[in-house]
């Protein structure tokens, strides 16, 4: 099997490439050979199953069809500007988040004798109010910015694409990842992840909502767990209903700063700061606080059921299992 990373060199794509690597296999099937492409190309690193790297934006003329010379069996479609990014440029959320997706679609489409899995990673900001406190699988598509705007278009090309027998898509809504590591990006959500990494690391964290502001969460750990779950999943089940929300945990502000305080201890949410935004506090409440994720669910996708195991999760994965 020939697997296609496309945003390889993003936190989720690392993970998932390393992930990958370790496996050596999706499913019953071996990985023969893996394809990372982005902005940027991803560090390659050293292992017994062959890589190649390629710096390429998608939504270039030609650039997706370059990437499918080798026609990748599996192709992860991860690549996409934040969401505070695509808000603040229009054309540039509009031509990375869409016009790329409908590229790498319609390259495949024009491949002979081909229908690769591809799995693309979506949001929940395809939702937008007026919401219910708890959203249903069945709810319809209602974004209220740019960013999600641009997904709901993808995950109708996806399922349209599939019906037509062009591509075995599947798209995950993933919750807000939390905690990301490394530094802040221009995502709207990124404080959700500063107020438990910068506290963890000893440095001052800026809160720019109020402490009731509920979200869904995930691990980066569930993340990449849901993108190879979603490689090897019998998609026959899903019609033509092609995108799934991923389940995730409900939590307020105030419940993820309490489970900071369980784990880490008071000194490091002493180092969280109030500071009111205004521009972010409008963006996010927006979006969804809740879901009930069945058919992710009965689909045998998982993630975490309290925030102290995302936390954990952090201090696993990035921290080596010490904190400061």
């Amino acid at each position: 099997m020939k697997v296609l990373v496309i945003g390889s060199a993003g936190m989720v794509g690392r993970k998932l490439t390393a992930a990958l690597l370790k496996n050596g296999r999706i499913g019953d099937r071996a990985i023969a050979q893996i394809i990372l492409a982005d902005i940027v190309a991803a560090e390659a690193p050293a292992t017994s199953i062959p890589i190649a790297s390629h710096a390429v934006d998608l939504s270039a003329p030609e650039a997706a069809t370059k990437l499918l010379a080798e026609r990748p069996d599996l192709i992860f479609q991860l690549a996409a500007i934040v969401s505070g990014e695509a808000e603040a440029d229009f054309e540039k959320g509009y031509r990375i988040n869409l016009d790329g997706t409908r590229h790498l679609l319609e390259a495949i489409r024009q491949q002979p004798d081909y229908c690769p899995r591809l799995v693309f990673t979506s949001s929940i900001a395809v939702f937008g109010e007026p919401l219910p406190p708890e959203i249903p699988d069945e709810f319809p598509l209602t974004p209220l910015t740019s960013y999600g705007t641009q997904k709901a278009i993808c995950e109708l090309l996806l399922a349209d694409y599939s019906r037509r027998g062009f591509v075995d898509g599947i798209g995950i809504r993933l919750p807000t990842i939390t905690v990301r590591p490394g530094k802040p990006n221009k995502a709207a959500s990124g404080f959700f992840s500063g107020i438990i990494r910068e506290p963890l690391a000893g440095l001052e964290a800026v809160l720019p909502v109020d402490e009731g502001v509920r979200h869904w969460f995930a691990s980066p750990r569930a993340a990449v767990n849901f993108l190879l779950h979603a490689a090897q999943l019998d998609t026959s089940g899903l019609g033509q209903r092609r995108s799934l929300t991923m389940p995730g945990l409900a939590a307020t502000v105030g419940e993820e700063i309490e489970a900071l305080r369980r784990v880490a201890g008071d000194k490091a949410v002493s180092l969280i700061r109030h500071v009111p935004d205004e521009t972010i506090a409008l963006i996010v409440a927006g979006w969804p606080q809740a879901f009930s994720a069945k058919r992710a669910e009965s689909l045998g996708f998982v993630a975490e059921k309290n925030f102290d195991d995302i936390i954990r999760a952090h201090i696993e994965d990035e921290l080596g299992g010490r904190i400061g």
